[in-house]
């Protein structure tokens, strides 16, 4: 029997390797882990996302890099890896919440519309003729309390206190391991997120580098803070 290359193994998304691993979908991986890290925290009156904008030139507008997105008034969403393919996630995500509230007159929870996304995620990781999202999610929003979920390339759904996606996944949420507490609150959770986000390198710090949004648990309403609130936390 001729031995069988690695190679052989990452041209179809439906092949698994020998090892049981599924090549594309650890590309798609590899995309996320190279792209702008981003934040999700949840705190006792709320939660939070951070996105860091990672504008390579200085003839880019940075309020053209957007990268946190709102899903219906209670559900937001922050990406790492292709934006575009985030954005085609996100369309789907605003269709269903919106279907929901016209079928049951009700907003949906934040767990039914990322599992809606994860399984078709999922799909993607399924068929030939197709590729794996090559984006993570953090979506985050508050029904019955805040919550915040990540969805990974492979469909796979995992719910976190703190979570982070992207480049500095890892030092982050080292950070968060020692750091987080359950009774912040969401002033405490912006300036603990922007510490965690200094400890991944050679970041710019910058409010037009940044975008954050917040809901807390009295209005259930995401809100975008400006540059000027943003600017009082950098400093």
């Amino acid at each position: 029997m001729y031995p069988v290359s690695p190679q052989a193994y990452d041209r179809a998304i439906t092949v698994f390797s020998p090892d049981g691993r599924l090549f594309q979908v650890e590309y798609a991986k590899e995309a996320v882990r190279r792209g702008a890290t981003a934040i999700g925290l949840v705190c006792n009156d709320g939660v939070i996302l951070v996105a860091h904008k990672n504008a390579q030139s200085s003839l880019i507008v940075p309020e053209s890099l957007k990268k946190i997105f709102e899903i219906d008034s209670h559900i937001a969403a922050t990406a790492s890896g292709l934006i575009a393919d985030a954005r085609r996630l996100i369309d789907v995500a605003r269709v269903e919440a919106q279907r929901h509230r016209l079928a049951y007159a009700e907003p949906s929870s934040v767990e039914s519309i990322t599992k809606e996304l994860c399984d078709l995620m999922q799909v993607y990781t399924q068929y030939g003729g197709i590729r794996p999202f090559g984006v993570s999610l953090l979506i985050a929003g508050i029904d019955e309390k805040p919550r915040l979920f990540e969805a990974e390339p492979s469909g796979a759904l995992t719910g976190f206190k703190a979570c982070a996606i992207g480049s500095g996944k890892k030092e982050v949420e080292e950070f968060f391991e020692k750091e987080y507490k359950e009774t912040l609150g969401i002033d405490e959770g912006i300036a603990l997120s922007l510490k965690a986000l200094k400890k991944t390198g050679d970041v710019s710090i910058k409010a037009e580098n940044l975008e954050i949004t917040i809901a807390t648990a009295k209005d259930k309403t995401f809100r975008l803070l400006t540059q000027k609130e943003i600017e009082k936390f950098t400093k």
